[in-house]
């Protein structure tokens, strides 16, 4: 088995820092320590368990920040939290019987769209907008978890934009509030994820403990900027990270 070295470590690290601040506004971390990761010569198995071996610490961290702040409703946390690890586990099933790749041309044309909504919208959404009734609020939330939950699970790239713009367009919320509603859903279908990757001995934790470290400093230094930044910075973000996931899954689509 290749072997990660102490510079290859320390460049992860690196990775996990930025992959934090990012994934923390915006979702989409994944982008910059997956090919890291590869890069290093490991196996796409392990590269995988060992990159939600960090990034559910980078969640957590997103979380706590974002509740601090009082952007977590406990009433939708206390339904989008285990619908969305129960679609973790249930996509990560899925991907056993089906082939992830019949996915990526979907995803590219949902993502195009997602970004002609976010440049060509004038200006940037209201802090917040009125929200449907407690019993709508939250039959929707749950939706959103345990649909976008189990696409995670399944494949992945993209979820926390998708949870972002699914819970600013559906519940009314400010893109700022929708990341503190994403990233109960992403920690929780991180959770299901590394549980699983875990039992199957697939997460090199030599290697994902430092990068976790680095992902939570990241992700702290992430939802502070964006609760500080408000919904304007997390829109710009937003279409950045959109953008790049247009550009990486249209390659792959592309190249076969």
């Amino acid at each position: 088995m290749v072997e990660v070295t102490p510079l290859q470590i320390a460049l992860l690290c690196v990775a996990a820092l930025t992959a934090g601040v990012v994934d923390a506004i915006a979702g989409g971390g994944g982008l910059v320590t997956m090919p890291v990761l590869l890069a290093t010569g490991l196996p796409t198995h392990l590269v995988l368990g060992t990159n939600k071996g960090q990034s559910v610490f980078g969640a957590f961290a997103a979380l706590v920040r974002y509740a601090r702040a009082g952007l977590v409703r406990g009433k939708l946390a206390a339904v989008t939290f285990p619908l969305g690890l129960a679609g973790s586990f249930l996509g990560a099933w899925l991907v056993l019987k089906l082939r992830p790749e019949v996915l990526k041309p979907l995803v590219l044309a949902l993502l195009v769209i997602v970004a002609a909504f976010l440049a060509f919208r004038r200006g940037p959404p209201p802090e917040e907008r009125p929200e449907p009734p407690l019993r709508r609020m939250l039959t929707l939330g749950g939706v959103i978890a345990l649909l976008i939950g189990t696409y995670d699970g399944f494949f992945g790239p993209g979820t926390g934009t998708f949870l972002i713009i699914a819970f600013s367009g559906l519940l009314g919320h400010g893109l700022t509030r929708a990341s503190a509603d994403a990233k109960v859903v992403n920690f929780a279908s991180n959770v299901a994820a590394v549980s699983l990757f875990a039992y199957r001995g697939v997460v090199l934790w030599y290697v994902a403990l430092p990068m976790a470290a680095a992902q939570f400093t990241g992700a702290w230094i992430g939802a502070h900027l964006a609760v500080r930044g408000g919904d304007k910075l997390v829109r710009k973000v937003v279409l950045l990270v959109v953008t790049a996931l247009v550009i990486k899954l249209g390659r792959d689509v592309f190249a076969g």
